[in-house]
């Protein structure tokens, strides 16, 4: 018996592969587990168009997330905070505070603050570069700048 897996199965395949199981295994566990269901005429042609329209939107998603980033690019961030003598901050500059200021800035989209790759909090005087990831093929790196703040 043939069938299309609609989700991963262990030893057997991933989401959308068509596969061969015995009749059994097929008709008493997969297609009634909702995991599976027969490959037949019908259901070949919708895998095939699901699989056309999941292209499709992989290929929008992608264009999008380059148009987003040439918004994004050369971003510059400037944050004034209160610090000690040594360059230590009393606070620090998280992602949300990053992703906050970067949608004061006129972007045509919310910038969500889980994008923004920084691994610590900024802790300390100074510039660092944070990457923002849009797409898993595109990313962008924002100048941020922590100065002194002078009352």
């Amino acid at each position: 018996m043939k069938v299309i897996l609609k989700k991963a199965v262990h030893n057997l395949g991933e989401a959308g592969a068509v596969v061969s199981v015995k009749d059994g295994f097929g008709r008493n566990y997969l297609v009634p587990q909702g995991l599976a269901y027969v490959a037949s005429e019908a259901n070949m042609a919708r895998l095939e168009a699901e699989q056309a329209q999941a292209e499709e939107r992989s290929r929008r998603d992608f264009l999008e997330a380059r148009r987003r980033a040439s918004q994004l690019q050369g971003m510059s961030l400037a944050f004034k905070m209160r610090a000690g003598e040594d360059g230590k901050l009393f606070g620090s500059v998280t992602r949300a505070d990053i992703a906050d200021q970067a949608n004061t800035r006129g972007l045509d989209f919310e910038l969500d603050r889980r994008i923004v790759m920084l691994e610590e909090p900024l802790k300390a005087l100074g510039t660092a570069t944070v990457p923002v990831h849009l797409h898993a093929d595109v990313h962008v790196d924002i100048e941020v700048n922590v100065e002194r703040y002078e009352s």
